[in-house]
């Protein structure tokens, strides 16, 4: 690949950028206080054992060190009838929106790219399964968000302890991002993410946690007797692997198992009531929900957000969008490398593919080679790729009939990512790295370019941006570059700790079993075949200590996020994913022997035995939100919600029918309303009010029609 130069206008630019940033850092740190910043998970007032988490069978409750100023006020569970085979099911959903403007979205670590108003609101679906007795239980819950953050994680867990005591734990309660793009971020500890954020942003977080606490508390206040069905099936036409180049590094043996290369297979888990009346289901499939493009700046739960729309509301007839009792979560698995973007990468300047190995164009490099589609615009995409996973998650769960029966039991533990001893072979070690990001993470996707000049596929380091590094933030050593070869160190966030650490050391490993169904909860982003070959290893495990024919499911986005998980062959060319890879080549055989390690003591009954690890920190106080607050006042002589410009009395619109009968409605007159009201960002808590969950509805594919909700109403 040719070397990349600048000319000297260009690079005045840069270092005029960089000085910028340079200054804007050193006033935010300004902003901290440094001292007395973390508390580990006693002074939360979570769970703090050195011994065991939890076994099957047992009812034995951790330990724990409250907060002598918060006191424990343990809610009782609901009375369990037990004489029955299956599980006890309670679902729940809340809204957990936060912000709607002036806040940074959470996904494409672009700068602009503020939030200016509501696509759909953002819910958090929650899950509880107990067995019949009730003395081992899990949560999972699938929220409409980014990912999780360890801050977010550790505070549900402090407020779960607080309201029902050992009940719900570390062990047993995953949380799982669907990893919308478009929804808010600041909910974040680490500074790479603080910054990415462009602040911390307590309403948001607090909203966030509120919604989640309140949507598992729903669901365990719901808990019935029911039964549980599991199906799988492939979705086809709704996914691309994004990084094509990296994946054919992959053994030919390897690949030449399997016909795609995206895993399309689609796992639904069915809840119904011991009467089989419908409760909710959990999708696991993996797809990028990034249909919705960096250009966006309305919050929405983009395409796997728009399948859960659509399978509640055809269970919820006659409720609301976000109301009825019928919860269906599509949650995020194994999509590291796959885009739902299905024309694929093209020089939008020539119409000419760009799937090479530095996804760049002849003439304007990366920032030219975006992928599109399936339809005309984003939001069209957005419909049509979230209709294709309803349609089959609908298919196989109306044809589930493999009943999930057997003991529930839950194993986790809190691993030093930055120091695991990899065994690679009988005679052969390797070590994890402390974090680091490597050039062709600021290149960006074919998602979503890079601000900046950097490609895909950079092995080698440029003296200019290493310069510029060393003297913002200063050299990295010698080790850390050394151990993630041959990624070239761009940032050495495992060596900076001001005013907090920049990527977390500590991260959760966690499964749990409801009888031959594995729940494996990842802390980020696995690739297609880094996914295969840890459900292959898992199940493994299992079976060779005697739990035979497991379904391993992967989670993504859990607990703590971790950026992406790589195969070690596709670490070799480092294209974005890879250079994301945090902990070095040897992360995914790290996270192997890890879940490796808790399968095992599952299978053999001795997750009593388990050690839970070193504790995250959590920091608490964190950079402010970089956009101020300004107080609403109304115009002059006005007040807030006076009508400026009324509707007018009449409007044409002309009715049509599609093959399902759905009536809509030709896109006719727009109806426009000005009238005096507040800035959004002041009315995060409006959770609870019938607002309009789509403000701008969502396009029919086949027709020119804007579907006509009976809910379309605002109440301001």
């Amino acid at each position: 690949m040719a070397k990349q130069t600048f000319s000297t206008l260009e690079t005045f630019l840069i270092f005029l950028l960089l000085m910028m940033t340079a200054i804007t850092v050193a006033l935010l740190s300004l902003l901290f206080i440094t001292t007395g910043t973390i508390e580990n998970h006693k002074d939360s007032g979570l769970p703090a054992t050195q011994g065991p988490t939890v076994t099957a069978g047992t009812s034995t409750p951790m330990t724990s060190t409250p907060m002598t100023s918060t006191p424990v006020s343990s809610t009782p569970a609901p009375t369990l009838f037990t004489n029955f085979t299956g599980y006890h099911i309670g679902v729940g959903r809340a809204d957990c929106t936060g912000q709607v403007a002036d806040i940074n979205l959470m996904g494409y670590s672009k700068s602009g790219q503020n939030a200016r108003g509501l696509l759909t609101r953002l819910f958090s679906r929650a899950f509880v399964l107990a067995e019949p007795d009730g003395s081992n239980r899990m949560v999972f819950v699938s929220i409409d968000i980014g990912m999780v953050s360890q801050r977010m994680r550790l505070e549900v867990l402090k407020r779960l302890q607080s309201k029902y005591g050992s009940l719900y734990r570390r062990d047993n309660v995953i949380l799982s991002g669907t990893h919308t793009h478009s929804g808010p971020a600041g909910f974040f500890q680490y500074t790479v993410f603080v910054i990415a954020s462009e602040g911390f942003s307590n309403r948001t977080f607090e909203h966030m946690v509120t919604g989640i606490m309140k949507s598992i508390e729903v669901a365990h206040t719901n808990l019935k007797p029911g039964k549980l069905f599991i199906n799988k099936g492939n979705v086809d036409g709704a996914q691309i692997n994004r990084s094509p180049f990296s994946y054919l590094q992959n053994p030919q043996s390897e690949r030449a198992r399997y016909s795609s290369n995206t895993d399309k297979e689609m796992t639904v888990l069915k809840m119904v009531d011991l009467n089989g009346d419908e409760l909710g289901l959990i999708s696991w499939f993996a797809i990028h929900p990034v249909s919705m493009n960096n250009t966006n700046h309305l919050i929405n739960s983009d395409n796997m957000g728009y399948a859960s729309y659509l399978f509640e509301q055809e269970k919820n007839k006659g409720y609301l969008p976000g109301q009825g009792p019928f919860v269906a979560a599509f949650a995020s698995s194994n999509l590291g490398d796959v885009s739902p973007n299905t024309r694929g990468p093209r020089c939008i300047n020539t119409g000419e593919s760009c799937d090479n190995a530095n996804s760049t164009c002849p003439i304007g490099g990366s920032t030219t080679c975006i992928a599109m589609g399936p339809g005309r615009d984003m939001l069209d995409s957005t419909q049509i790729i979230g209709r294709t996973m309803y349609q089959v998650a609908k298919e196989l769960y109306a044809s589930a009939s493999q009943e999930v029966t057997g003991p529930l039991i839950s194993a986790h533990q809190w691993v030093n990512m930055t120091n695991v001893t990899v065994s690679l072979n009988s005679t052969h070690t390797a070590k994890t790295c402390k974090p680091a990001l490597g050039y062709s993470f600021a290149a960006g996707t074919i998602d979503g370019f890079g601000s900046l000049n950097f490609t895909q596929g950079t092995t080698v380091s440029d003296p200019f941006w290493d310069t510029i590094r060393d003297q913002i933030l200063g050299k990295p050593s010698e080790e850390i570059k050394e151990c993630h070869k041959p990624k070239p160190v761009l940032i050495h966030t495992g060596e900076l700790s001001k005013p907090h650490p920049w990527h977390p050391d500590i991260v959760d490993v966690q499964i749990i079993t409801l009888g031959s169904l594995a729940i494996t909860a990842i802390p980020g982003e696995f690739t297609t075949m880094s996914g295969r070959r840890f459900r292959e290893a898992v199940k493994a495990e299992f079976a060779t200590y005697g739990m035979q024919n497991m379904t391993v499911v992967i989670s993504g986005l859990c607990n703590v996020y971790t950026h992406y998980i790589t195969t070690y062959e596709e670490y070799q060319v480092q294209r974005y994913e890879a250079a994301s890879t945090i902990y070095g080549p040897h992360t995914l055989s790290a996270y192997i022997q890890l879940f490796r390690v808790l399968a095992k003591a599952i299978a053999t009954d001795t997750v009593a035995n388990l050690s839970s690890g070193p504790e995250p920190p959590f920091f608490k106080e964190l950079i402010i939100p970089l956009i101020p607050n300004i107080v609403d006042r109304p115009p002059i002589g006005k007040n807030f919600g006076d009508v400026l410009q009324p509707p007018n009395p009449k409007y044409r619109v002309r009715l049509c029918k599609r093959d399902h009968g759905e009536i809509i409605i030709f896109q006719g007159e727009v109806v426009e309303v000005t009238f005096v009201g507040a800035n959004p960002k002041n009315s995060a808590e409006n959770r609870g009010r019938e607002i309009l969950p789509s403000l701008l509805p969502w396009r029919s594919r086949r027709t020119k029609c804007l579907k006509h909700y009976s809910d379309n109403r605002m109440n301001f």
